[in-house]
């Protein structure tokens, strides 16, 4: 099935569309965080509940979030590399910066936004979990699953500083000098 398109006159092409993406609002973050916190918590007593025993967290999981932070922040470093101008005195020392393709500064802002997000949650899930965990001594694992769940909550927030900084990394300066993510 093909759909015609209104023919445009050859002098005419079509106006590119208009708009302006908004930074992550903390708004949103602090929305998926208080999501996954309330998810996290409520994951113990809901799997005690259904098959009788708690979820454990892996140091597995861990590790990856903190190298995912780890990737994320060295994206932003090198974006930041990449559009900033360098110094003179630097400049003509070295050569300029290469600088970044349009599209793979639009991938890393997508990958930025969603990664925000996603690593809000992610925290919020982890940190919800070790909440729940909290005060509870009788169960067995019980300190090392708090331990573990606290330290992957804060894999997951430096996921959300390291986007927010590749975030910032991709607004360049607009022709009317207005910032433009």
């Amino acid at each position: 099935m093909t759909r015609d398109l209104p023919p445009y006159p050859e002098d005419e092409p079509p106006e590119p569309p208009t708009g302006r993406v908004r930074t992550t609002s903390p708004g949103s973050v602090i929305g998926f965080a208080l999501t996954g916190l309330v998810l996290g918590w409520l994951l113990r007593p809901v799997s005690i509940r259904v098959s009788g025993v708690a979820p454990t967290v892996g140091w597995l999981p861990v590790l990856a979030l903190f190298l995912a932070a780890l990737i994320i922040g060295a994206v932003a470093w090198s974006t930041s590399r990449s559009l900033r101008p360098r110094p003179p005195a630097r400049a003509r020392r070295l050569d300029p910066a290469p600088g970044l393709e349009p599209h793979h500064a639009v991938n890393r802002l997508v990958l930025a936004k969603a990664s925000a997000l996603a690593g809000a949650m992610v925290a919020g899930g982890y940190l919800g979990y070790a909440l729940s965990w909290w005060g509870v001594s009788e169960a067995a694992l019980a300190q090392q699953r708090l331990v573990q769940s606290l330290v992957a909550g804060l894999g997951g927030v430096l996921i959300v500083a390291g986007s927010l900084l590749l975030e910032r990394a991709c607004r360049v300066r607009g022709g009317d000098g207005a910032d433009l993510p």
